[in-house]
């Protein structure tokens, strides 16, 4: 083994370590293996940067702008609802429902996007019926695994694994390629999962954390948010006078929130007689929507809600006058202008460790915390002082603007709690052009009349120029995170075979497996990949394992087109970890599940699909 190949395994032995550890974040340490491959000179410094103007990266960046397009305007959210309208009341037939609905979503559009829009309605649907939604929600996430399977956009290994064969002068995988193997694979997980898999299943019931989605009026009973509720009046001599709130800091300081503004309105004048004047003053209130840049007056009365202590230390800190509340201030806490909501916090979000203080919360977001909830512990968190964890829910207040924004943020909350009505997308109306677009693109890729890279890039762009989303949404749509890994690894791809590791790792297994049926080689890389990829992203894991199938191919001298489909199908066969895969990640507080949830049901589930692999795919691509 040369001195090249040692460091090459050192950096990939550093990069997998990071990936498993996430001491850092993926994205970084993808960085790094560049900037590394570069100083040790195994790359050039073209040949190293070249992943972030690859094929690959480019198609990828512009999915997730079609599919938050999709999710923009609605589109897949009705859908999803349609089909779930037909599910009926049993689990059997609702397991079946949802695992259809994200996995045909899932075939076109990011599987995680998908989730996060059908997660809030699997939960009320599952009450609704009186189901515990640990019942449906690893359903949820194993069909949406499944679904990416399905197409070649369904999942960024399946286009990787696509541009190599591409790259060596082969013809690459169509659109509908992974659809025979991908419609069986889904039919067998359904089939397991309403049969086998139903059973070993979780029975979590609400004492022991169920969550479900609650109307506005549910969560405010439940929370006894009127008996937070207060009136303070703004005394004459109170330093609160010509401030806003934005400079008073209620929720930064004090963690109260100004619900409303009642204010006598300004003088009228009726008549004016020369220097006389017949002035109309109002007696009754008039109630006024607080905004950062409203301005305090004398005898403003405020609606606000927030522990006692804290109201009285914001009124002591004023100079305010308290008064108790009255039964008409309960309208305040939520209309069809201010609201509350539940959110929930998935494993990857940027909040995880901090504390509300510490996040600038209610000025960043506009919103405030008035509680939050913990699965599987009896006595809230401390809204100061409590160091935020994956899966706890947050009790927000605010506008409804404000509040649906936090949809975008989909890396760092899932809205679970606020009223259908108040869902509506922003560009609704746009929902029919994002159909007819997302229709001429997958004309155009199984037509094959144009490239995977043009016509995604296309409908991206059109998608912007319709309105569908804007500029700055696409940007927010785009998991950045995802990009700059592929871009990183790409290179180091390219590192382990130009220094010979890859082809030296062929030979051996060559040598290895040599009388061996090809059938069980697949096997082989299936399983590899699998085990991969439940602490590696399937992203990383087939740009590292697609390579060295497609050598084997060649040592072997058979056709590589079923070596790596089953590469990139097990990279996506994530179902025996809550860290394997976003998805996972997404409903486990949700379900409330814990870590061997996952191994029980999904570990049988991949030992399935790998079984229908090494029968399925040697009659689809023959040796």
């Amino acid at each position: 083994m040369t001195l090249q190949m040692i460091i090459t395994l050192g950096i990939l032995a550093f990069a997998i370590l990071f990936f498993i550890t996430e001491w850092l974040r993926v994205d970084v340490v993808a960085l790094i293996v560049v900037i590394t491959l570069m100083v040790t000179e195994l790359l050039t410094s073209a040949e190293a940067i070249a992943g972030f103007s690859s094929p690959i990266v480019l198609t990828i960046a512009s999915l997730f702008i079609i599919g938050g397009a999709i999710l923009q305007t609605g589109l897949a959210a009705s859908i999803g609802r349609q089909i779930l309208k037909v599910a009926g009341n049993g689990q059997t037939s609702l397991t079946a429902a949802v695992m259809i609905t994200v996995a045909i979503l899932s075939a076109f559009m990011s599987d995680t996007g998908t989730v996060a829009v059908l997660l809030p309605a699997v939960i009320s649907m599952a009450s609704s019926v009186q189901l515990s939604p640990s019942k449906l929600l690893i359903p949820l996430s194993f069909g949406a695994l499944l679904g990416g399977s399905a197409t070649l956009i369904g999942t960024p290994p399946n286009i990787i694994v696509s541009d190599l064969l591409h790259e060596n002068g082969l013809e690459p995988f169509q659109f509908f390629d992974y659809s025979p193997i991908g419609l069986i694979l889904i039919t067998s997980g359904i089939l397991f999962m309403v049969t086998i898999g139903k059973r070993m299943l979780p029975d979590r019931t609400r004492e022991k954390g169920l969550l479900r989605v609650e109307t506005p009026e549910e969560i405010v009973e439940r929370y006894r948010l009127p008996d937070n509720l207060h009136r303070l009046r703004v005394r004459k001599a109170s330093s609160l006078v010509g401030k806003n709130i934005n400079e008073a800091e209620f929720g930064a300081r004090f963690n109260v929130t100004v619900l409303e503004i009642r204010r006598k309105p300004d003088p009228k004048t009726m008549l004016k007689l020369g220097e006389t004047s017949l002035i109309w003053q109002a007696n009754r209130e008039e109630g006024l929507k607080p905004s950062l840049e409203t301005t305090f007056r004398r005898n403003d009365v405020l609606i606000v809600q927030g522990d006692s202590g804290d109201t009285a230390h914001l009124a002591a800190s004023w100079n305010l006058g308290v008064q108790p509340a009255k039964p008409s201030d309960e309208q305040a806490i939520s209309n069809e202008e201010v609201g509350i909501a539940e959110v929930l916090l998935p494993q990857r979000s940027r909040l995880v460790g901090k504390t509300l203080p510490q996040l600038s919360f209610g000025r960043i977001y506009r919103l405030t915390v008035l509680g939050i909830q913990r699965p599987g512990v009896k006595k809230p968190p401390n809204i100061k002082s409590a160091h935020l964890r994956f899966g706890d829910i947050l009790l927000v207040q605010g506008s409804w603007e404000n509040i649906l924004s936090l949809r975008q943020k989909r890396r760092d909350f899932v809205v679970m709690g606020h009223p259908e009505e108040m869902q509506g997308p922003p560009q609704r109306d746009k929902a029919p052009i994002a159909g007819i677009i997302l229709l001429g693109m997958l004309i155009m890729m199984v037509g094959e009349f144009m490239p995977l890279t043009t016509s995604s890039m296309l409908a991206a762009v059109l998608m912007i120029l319709t309105g569908c989303l804007t500029i700055d949404e696409a940007y927010n749509f785009i998991n950045w995170k995802s990009i700059v890994l592929v871009a990183g690894m790409l290179p180091m791809s390219a590192a382990l075979v130009s220094v010979g590791l890859i082809d030296l790792l062929a030979k051996n297994l060559t040598i290895a497996l040599g009388a061996l049926s090809p059938v069980w080689i697949i096997g082989g890389l299936f399983l590899t990949t699998s085990i991969f990829t439940q602490v590696l992203s399937n992203t990383a894991t087939a740009v590292l394992i697609a390579p060295l199938a497609f050598a084997i191919a060649q040592n072997l001298g058979i056709q590589p087109h079923a070596l790596l489909m089953s590469v990139a199908i097990a990279a996506s066969m994530a179902f025996a970890s809550p860290v394997a895969s976003p998805v996972n990640t997404l409903v486990m507080g949700a379900g409330n599940y814990r870590f061997s949830d996952y191994m029980k049901v999904g570990t049988p589930l991949i030992l399935i699909s790998m079984a229908i692999t090494m029968i399925v795919l040697p009659l689809i691509f023959p040796f």
